[in-house]
């Protein structure tokens, strides 16, 4: 397995802004503008490629009088499928991603570069003193990220947040996984997560949307339908073994009942025993596959430092008493 470390990232490394956009002709100007003016102010050199998702409006004209490089697809492929369109045509290795519709301020750009030399990726989690989020989504969005936070066994702040840095490689080793819609966030930060990345958090203000929003509540369904497939990916057992504990459960529920009725176990007693044991097994079998798998993977390794993991600083001559022991 790779051990190499992954050279550390300071805000005046280039950097390639992706942005989707869907019908965002009110917004996108703007954050490409504000874009430029935080690259001349911090001193970066930088790029904005804008993915024109099929818009029907004049997304694609306003943002190429804006100055950014402008890619088209011809039909409406998705919010997934334009990251990666845009990761793969981007000219430099890191890579920030935001949305057209001004929601996320691009100051917080250049502190997320410099957590990229702690971290594998940098998210911006809409945590901070201004965040508008309408409150029909908030319930939902509160059950995703518990289940998401159960699936991972950390405390995830923000699940999808659409601002975050990351390098190139990182991210497209999970191409094959990463859906073509809205999850996109979701399924690949869960995906660094449940593979021992290093992924840190910056909080962020969330500003009201410029246009319409293009989530529809059903989509909350397929959030969750998402985190379960990830999880089976990643880390099954999490999905069997609640199953099995509640198959466990009710036999020994209906056993005692029947022992108390009749001193006699009836055959659905059995048959919830029976289903935890074959599922119990299947889990893991499935297990065992995901960990075989994720031995073949030298990319699964933490590809730089944690902050909770620093190499701890020697003087110059407990360093030398060192060299000549093991010499």
């Amino acid at each position: 397995m790779s051990s190499s470390r992954t050279p550390a990232v300071t805000a005046l490394h280039p950097v390639s802004v992706v942005i989707p956009a869907y019908n965002e002709e009110l917004g996108v100007a703007g954050v490409i503008t504000e874009l430029y003016d935080m690259f001349r102010r911090e001193g970066i050199v930088g790029e904005v490629v804008v993915i024109d998702d099929g818009s029907t409006d004049k997304t694609g004209q306003a943002a190429a009088d804006a100055g950014a490089r402008v890619l088209r697809h011809r039909s409406n492929r998705g919010y997934g499928a334009a990251l990666k369109t845009g990761i793969v045509a981007a000219l430099h290795e890191v890579i920030v991603i935001t949305d057209a519709d001004g929601t996320y301020p691009s100051r917080y750009i250049p502190e997320l570069l410099r957590q990229l030399e702690h971290a594998d990726m940098a998210v911006g989690a809409r945590i901070g003193k201004r965040v508008s989020i309408p409150m029909v989504r908030r319930p939902a969005k509160w059950v995703l990220n518990k289940l998401a936070n159960y699936v991972a066994r950390t405390d995830i702040p923000d699940l999808n947040s659409g601002l975050r840095a990351f390098r190139r490689a990182m991210a497209m080793q999970y191409f094959p996984i990463l859906p073509d819609q809205f999850s996109f966030t979701t399924t690949i930060t869960l995906a660094m997560l449940c593979d021992k990345y290093a992924v840190s958090y910056l909080p962020i203000d969330y500003l009201p949307r410029k246009g319409r929003s293009k989530i529809v509540p059903w989509d909350a369904g397929n959030f969750a339908m998402l985190i379960l497939r990830i999880a089976m990916l990643f880390r099954p057992l999490r999905v069997f073994l609640p199953v099995v504990f509640l198959c466990l459960t009710y036999g020994f529920v209906k056993t005692t009942v029947d022992m108390i009725r009749d001193p006699n176990i009836s055959a659905s007693a059995m048959l919830a025993f029976m289903s935890a044991l074959i599922i119990l097994l299947i889990g893991m079998l499935a297990d065992a596959v995901v960990t075989r798998l994720a031995r073949l993977n030298i990319n699964t390794v933490t590809g730089v430092q944690t902050w909770e993991v620093v190499q701890a600083q020697h003087p110059a001559h407990e360093l030398d008493k060192h060299r000549s022991i093991q010499g």
